[in-house]
This record gives structure tokens, C-alpha cells and sequence, in this order.
């Protein structure tokens, strides 16, 4: 249903295949087309692989075991898969990973795939009590799912969105049978996905997969109502039932968020450290932003009995708590995380694109009750054209600055 939604927002079938082409992945096709869901028009995508598939012609949607039985089928709600017969090969975290690893996608699509991957392992192996090495993926390990999450990244990276808000996410209700037993809607890992994300119950059935709850809750930076935008394009994905009086699709909507400032909360996770090697906080901010922070910074302090210690504080949405905390508890030698809420005013956003005598750059403008209050090149894009050209960072950034001051820029 994202790919979908993706596709008719723009993102071209063909581009997508091409991506996706630089998996070592075989035995697969991927097609796109045009259907109704309760009188909305939307586009699905399916997954087609070869070779036999499972009895009833449909996986349920990325649940996972960690064994070697494989799961029931026939759930509520399935993925938007068609299936010719064949057999759908088992596969560890670790295999998948280095599969992502090998391949020739962007850095940053191999970083955030490998990251979804193992994090609905870690989900999985906290329900069974194993380690996540040890689980073993039978939905999610086939080539569809793979597809399906590893397509999901590029996707929302092909979007070069500021951010995404998602609607608070309905699990729908009553029960879900798999291999290890019948359980209440929301399933076991799906549960501990959607962990500080707001959700509720209503409608028949399962309606939010693990798949659904890992892209979305490792994506989406805030939940709630619809933000103040302007729409710029809308993309519907169609699942694979048409139900009655509610159609059966994701919604993608991208807009520029409305100038003026926006009221937030965030969350502030706060530890002192006065035994950890400095070398290891460089690597370390480097994956608090990649698990989705907003900020990282180091102060310097005094601590007890004279020693010098730094005071790492992290600034992150709300709903990625959970995340932060186990990787500071896993890459700090910290024993204890304080943390609270603080309610906080940002600028509206936008990113523009500049024409300057080194090419497109980009500024990220800022505004407040329609008034252009900030305007800064955006420094990484500086950077690597004054590498290429051979000039000083600050003459690139000069440029940019003059270039939007002069006209314009295009929004991006």
C-alpha cells in the first residue's frame, strides 16, 4: 500500500524497479496498476514471485517467528501481494543485512533498511525471549516483504521530505491466529513497534501489520491531526480487499508546511558520563540521529571527587524514546537516563532550490506569520560543491545566500 501510494504520487515504476534492482534479489516482478477502492480511485502495486507460494495463495503481512514453523495464513488483512505457487525461503536478520550491505543502493537507504530490519527483529525477540540473531524471518525474509520494506525506504527517501506526521494508527480489533497461537489485535510485535505512538481500535480485524508499524513509527517524527500545509500532491495506495463504505487505502499527502510558527513537544533525554572514551562520541551521535533525534550535543561538567564529565543531551520526538534510550544504554557506559517533555515553537519550513555560479544549491528558509525570518544555505550541499570545485566552503555558501536574497528559489 505505500509503494503505492509512492507510485502515484509520482515516483516512477521504472525508477523504483531499478532501485530495487541493486539488491542481489531474484526471483521476482514488480507491477503497478490502477484500481478502485469503495469508489476511490488509487494505484496498487504488487509483488509477484515466482514459484509456489503459500496455500491459500496470500502470506499474512511481515510477521516473523523465531523458529522454523512457519506461520498460519488467512489473516484479516493481508498486503497487497499476488502470489504465483512457490516456496518461500527462511531468513536471519543477519543474512538479510549483509544482503542490504552488498548491494550498490545509496548509503543512506543501506543504513535505514538494515536499521528497519533488525529492529523488528529485536521487536520479535522480546516477545519469544531470544536474541535477536536468532530470529528467524519467514514473511518478512521472503522476497515480497523484502521488497516491500526495502522499497518503502527508498520510496520515502525518493520523497526528500523535511519530515513526516503520521494520523494516530488504528490496529484494528479483535483477534489474530498464527503459528504460535490465536492473540488480540494488535499482535504481539506490532504492539512493541507502535510503543510511544498513539493508537486506537476501531474497525474489524487487523488493521496494521508490523510492516506498517515499523515503516511508519521509524519514519514519522510526530502524530496528530493534519498539520497547517499547503497540499502540493496526493497519493492513494489500494490494499488487496475493496471493502464497503471505507476505502482500503494509504494515504500520502506532501504539502509545504504553512508559514507562521507551529507548537510541538519534544523530548529531552539527559545522562552525565565521566568514564567513556571520547573517541566514542562521535560514532555515537551519528546513530542517535540515524535512529531519528533531532539534535545531540555534549556539555562539559564537573562531576564528583573533581573529575571532568560531559553532559550528553539528546533531543528527539516523543515517540522515539524507546529507541534512544537502548542505544545510549548500548553505546554509553551511562547507568541512568533522565528525561522529560518540553513544549517548543518552530518556524515554518521549507526548502528552496537556488541557481548559482556552481550549480543548484539548496536554502532552507524559515518563516513566521507569513514573514521570511531565516535563510540559511544548507551546509552539507556547500560542502560538497566546494569539494568538487575546489573552492572555499564559505565562497559557496556566499553564493547560495546572494542567489536566494536576489529572486526566488524554486520549492523542493
Amino acid at each position: 500500500m505505500l509503494l503505492g501510494a509512492l507510485v502515484d504520487l509520482g515516483l516512477p515504476i521504472e525508477a523504483l524497479r531499478e532501485e530495487l534492482g541493486k539488491l542481489a534479489l531474484r526471483g521476482y516482478s514488480l507491477e503497478a496498476h490502477r484500481v478502485h477502492r469503495s469508489g476511490l480511485h488509487a494505484t496498487k502495486v504488487d509483488v509477484v514471485t515466482e514459484g509456489p507460494g503459500p496455500p491459500d495463495g496470500g502470506p499474512e503481512d511481515a510477521h516473523l517467528h523465531s523458529g522454523t514453523r512457519p506461520r498460519e495464513h488467512g489473516h484479516a488483512r493481508r498486503q497487497a501481494h499476488s502470489h504465483e505457487p512457490g516456496h518461500h525461503h527462511h531468513r536471519g536478520v543477519v543474512e538479510i543485512a549483509e544482503m542490504v550491505g552488498r548491494s550498490t543502493l545509496d548509503a543512506a537507504i543501506k543504513a535505514r533498511a538494515t536499521e528497519l530490519f533488525w529492529r523488528l527483529a529485536e521487536a520479535e525477540a522480546a516477545v519469544h525471549g531470544t536474541r535477536p540473531e536468532d530470529v528467524h524471518f519467514h514473511e518478512v525474509g521472503a522476497l515480497d516483504s523484502i521488497v516491500d520494506i526495502v522499497g518503502g525506504v527508498i520510496g520515502l527517501h525518493w520523497l526528500r521530505a523535511e519530515r513526516f506526521v503520521s494520523s494516530p494508527l488504528n490496529v484494528g480489533s479483535g483477534t489474530v491466529t498464527m503459528s504460535h497461537g490465536t492473540f488480540s489485535v494488535p499482535p504481539p510485535a506490532t504492539a512493541r513497534l507502535v510503543q510511544g505512538a498513539p493508537v486506537y481500535g476501531a474497525g474489524e480485524g487487523e488493521l496494521l501489520t508490523p510492516t506498517g508499524a515499523l515503516l511508519v513509527t521509524s519514519f514519522a517524527s510526530s502524530y496528530g491531526p493534519l498539520p497547517l500545509l499547503r497540499p502540493e500532491a496526493v497519493g492513494h495506495g489500494a490494499g488487496s480487499r475493496d471493502t464497503h463504505g471505507r476505502p482500503n487505502v494509504l494515504r500520502l499527502i506532501v504539502g509545504t508546511e504553512e508559514v507562521g510558527s507551529v507548537s510541538d513537544r519534544v523530548l529531552v533525554l539527559e545522562t552525565e558520563i565521566d568514564d567513556m572514551s571520547p573517541q566514542f562520541f562521535g560514532p555515537l551521535q551519528d546513530r542517535l540521529l540515524g535512529a531519528g533525534a533531532l539534535d545531540v550535543y555534549l556539555t562539559a561538567i564537573q562531576m564528583k571527587k573533581g573529575r571532568p564529565g560531559v553532559l550528553l543531551t539528546v533531543l528527539a520526538p516523543p515517540g522515539r524514546r524507546e529507541e534512544i534510550e537502548a542505544l545510549l544504554f548500548a553505546e554509553t557506559t551511562t547507568l541512568g537516563i533522565r528525561r522529560q517533555e518540553w513544549e517548543r515553537t518552530v518556524l515554518g519550513r521549507e526548502m528552496v532550490t537556488v541557481e548559482t555560479p556552481y550549480g543548484a544549491l539548496s536554502v532552507k528558509v524559515g518563516r513566521r506569520e507569513g514573514k521570511v525570518v531565516n535563510a540559511q544555505p544548507e551546509f552539507s550541499d556547500c560542502e560538497r560543491v566546494a569539494s568538487e570545485r575546489g573552492v572555499p566552503v564559505k565562497e559557496v555558501w556566499a553564493a547560495a545566500l546572494s542567489a536566494w536574497r536576489a529572486g526566488p528559489g524554486k520549492p523542493r
